[in-house]
């Protein structure tokens, strides 16, 4: 009777336990604090995947200054890295600025990160800041300290006075280079270069995508490096997207009337599972090959 009593509260225990959770791979990638000892390669999307054998970009440079060094996030493929530089080396000839300050790029090994962003995990995005740098010669501390600045209205409807002829061109450089997939800006950025863009030179636009909170700075998403056989391109291309054109359309309007301004009529989203979120990735979500990334010396 005795021991049916105690069998019996041995399995209630083991029902009560639960089973450990797998480790949250933000939290795995953001333990390491230097790369793979791999060659370089970007492994899965943007959004999710790792990155072997990522690169340091340099903490200052001629035209550059990497910020928020704290965060250990000025990581990068060599394609992207290279792109850095040369954008920031053209940077330096606009007046006013004398380079770029350079934001998130990734985490030492890529993959998901501990906050902040969705993607940024395979190496091939940059945040450029809208803050036209006046001297580059910030210390960690002052780089720590000093923010970019907003170049729309608090309404998200417009550009303000902190929008110049300057971030235009900044941009049309930045979306001409063959190495970009996309760039990621305020909808009232693009609107106010659609409007601006002389009709013979529009091709560049197609690239500049439209989306919420990067009104502080520009997110550049370079393609998948040729040979780069684990690394995923995103669909729909921007052709797709904008119907061959450049994208100064409704749907780039929808950006500041619907889409701050929902109709009633709008339709509900459709009920089911919510969709899994980079915060919530483990391991068996990334590719099998981030496995090897995050155990590599």
């Amino acid at each position: 009777m005795i021991s049916r009593f105690f069998a019996t509260a041995l399995s209630l225990t083991l029902i009560a336990t639960p089973v450990a959770s797998e480790p949250l791979a933000r939290v795995l990638f953001g333990s390491k604090s230097a790369p793979s000892a791999q060659a370089p390669s970007a492994i899965g999307f943007y959004s999710r995947g790792c990155a072997a054998g990522l690169q340091a970009m340099p903490e200052t440079g001629p035209t550059w200054q990497a910020m928020r060094l704290s965060r250990n996030r000025n990581w990068g493929q060599p394609e992207m890295l290279t792109y850095l530089q040369d954008l920031s080396a053209y940077a330096a000839t606009l007046p006013g600025w004398k380079g770029l300050y350079i934001g998130d790029i990734s985490q030492p090994r890529g993959g998901p990160m501990t906050g902040g962003h969705a993607s940024h995990q395979i190496g091939l995005d940059a945040d450029i800041w809208m803050l036209p740098p006046k001297r580059l010669d910030l210390s960690r501390s002052e780089r720590e300290k000093i923010s970019s600045i907003s170049v729309r209205t608090a309404d998200q409807r417009s550009i303000n006075g902190n929008w110049t002829p300057q971030h235009m061109a900044l941009l049309r450089r930045a979306a001409s280079d063959p190495r970009v997939d996309r760039i990621f800006v305020a909808a009232a950025a693009k609107i106010a270069m659609c409007n601006s863009a002389p009709r013979g030179d529009r091709a560049w636009l197609q690239k500049i995508r439209p989306i919420y909170g990067h009104n502080t700075h520009f997110h550049v998403r370079l393609k998948c490096p040729p040979g780069a056989r684990y690394c995923e391109t995103q669909k729909p291309t921007v052709a797709h997207l904008s119907k061959g054109g450049d994208g100064c359309d409704d749907t780039l309007m929808w950006w500041v009337t619907d889409y701050l301004n929902p109709p009633k009529t709008a339709p509900k989203p459709p009920k089911g599972p919510p969709k899994k979120s980079a915060k919530t990735y483990v391991m068996s979500d990334l590719p099998s090959q981030c496995r090897a990334v995050l155990s590599s010396r």
